[in-house]
């Protein structure tokens, strides 16, 4: 056995519930499968709750060689949780694995506590940090499908003292009631709301079709870095604190590179292990800027121990989303944090990333500022990698031709000529070349072609 308990001792008389018993129940292949060591997925789930703003007073680490049906964990294990929790008293027990709704209500009867699963936790922290309108329709959606399975079940445990998420009532009720079909018609009410919300989108994306700016996404586990690292690039004020899932909502702002061009990059919600299916359904709208970008890049807590399982976890929710085969192209890993690893390690990294060239990865810290100039130049490499340079040459006094041009092409240079023709050096997204060539009569070069490598962009006309 394997536990820690902080402030153990018996006490003299009852005390008010406080704080979380965090439990991680972990098969005895565990760290084979997928490179995490038990300690860490229990710091992490640590991490979780503290999101939520309970603090772990005790936690337990329990192997299991196969889930008993009943109670997940073997009745010994739960004899012994029961024992503990009698103990220290906790607010909540966050048992950091999947549980059906029977285990959990055995686990509620036997150890006399309530008991909240890693798929409600990770709820309750989207809850509670949602906050666009379509963040907090979302959330609502992923939480009613998971509720739905447990019927009457409710959250106001947590709402009673934080002012929880609250879907379906207000806080200080003891229990919800409701019913299959008044949660299905809230469902599909959400689900009508969202195809609002993902037509609205769709619109935005058409428009920034038409302007001549790239999309560039962040990706990476929770707490990877990504908003400290969006604040650097942009110059933004984005929530960046030292916590799991600090940001929840997407954001976008201009990000310039260093020949002048200019691109959008967008900042998204980070990725953990066992990602709840219902978020990562509900999320889908808004991972579709994901999947709408033209470069990806991948930001990686290079000096975190389990930085290589993070990275897998983050390829398998990429992967969900249909970001596989040649799409992987796009992707550019940022080897974030260099700053906390030794000298070594990050003339290594510097090292790798020199060797590797457009390749990636790119080792930079976002605290310090170190590689971001490398990996904007980098960005902007590759970006022309995937477009047509072509030159241009406007009529004299055609402004109109002028400002069509600088509106829809990306100009790498301009020279005034003296008879007032202006010829321009522009940069053109593959898919519209052609758009730009019939605007100015252009023939299409021989051996060009016919179709770009990525399709998943639409022309704008």
């Amino acid at each position: 056995m394997s536990r820690k308990l902080k402030g153990s001792s018996q006490p003299a008389e009852p005390r008010a519930p406080h704080g979380a018993f965090v439990i991680h129940p972990y098969l005895k292949t565990e760290r084979s499968a997928n490179g995490r060591s038990p300690e860490a997925a229990l710091l992490e789930a640590e991490g979780l709750t503290l999101a939520i703003g309970l603090k772990s007073v005790a936690s337990w680490l329990v192997p299991v060689t196969q889930p008993t049906p009943a109670t997940y964990i073997g009745g010994g294990k739960v004899a012994e949780a029961a024992d503990l929790v009698a103990e220290i008293n906790p607010e909540v027990v966050i048992f950091d694995g999947p549980l059906s709704p029977v285990q959990q209500r055995n686990l509620e009867k036997k150890i006399k506590a309530k008991v909240i699963d890693r798929t409600g936790l990770i709820l309750e922290i989207f809850g509670e940090r949602a906050r666009t309108r379509e963040g907090r329709l979302q959330v609502e959606l992923a939480h009613l499908t998971y509720q739905r399975s447990r019927l009457v079940r409710s959250w106001t445990h947590l709402e009673r003292q934080r002012g929880g998420f609250g879907f379906l009532g207000g806080p200080g009720e003891s229990q919800i009631e409701t019913d299959r079909r008044l949660i299905g018609e809230r469902i599909s009410r959400i689900k009508a709301e969202l195809k609002e919300v993902v037509r609205t989108r769709s619109l935005h994306r058409t428009a920034r079709r038409r302007v001549p700016f790239p999309i560039v996404a962040l990706v990476g586990y929770t707490n990877a870095g990504k908003s400290t690292l969006f604040n650097a690039l942009t110059r933004a004020d984005v929530l960046a604190e030292d916590m799991l899932f600090a940001t929840l909502d997407p954001t976008m702002r201009g990000l310039k590179l260093p020949g002048g061009r200019k691109a959008v990059l967008s900042d998204t919600v980070g990725f953990i292990s066992d990602l709840p299916t219902q978020l990562v359904a509900a999320f889908r709208s808004t991972l579709e800027e994901v999947l709408e970008a033209d470069i990806v890049l991948h930001v990686r807590d290079i000096a975190h121990p389990d930085s290589e399982a993070q990275r897998l976890d983050v390829e398998d929710v990429l992967g969900s989303l249909g970001f596989e085969g040649e799409r992987l192209d796009q992707v550019i890993e940022v080897w974030n944090k260099i700053d906390l690893l030794s000298e070594a390690d990050a003339a290594a990294a510097r090292r790798r990333g020199a060797r590797s060239g457009a390749q990636g990865p790119v080792a930079v810290s976002a605290v310090t500022g170190e590689g971001l100039d490398g990996l904007k130049a980098l960005v902007e490499r590759r970006l022309r990698s995937e477009e047509d340079a072509m030159k241009l040459t406007v009529a004299a006094g055609d402004g109109q031709g002028l400002a069509w041009a600088y509106a829809n092409t990306a100009v790498l240079s301009r020279k005034d000529l003296s008879d007032g023709r202006v010829e321009l050096r522009v940069s053109v997204a593959p898919e519209r070349a052609e758009l730009v060539r019939s605007h100015f009569g252009k023939k299409k070069p021989e051996g060009t072609p016919k179709t770009p490598r990525h399709k998943h962009r639409k022309l704008a006309d």
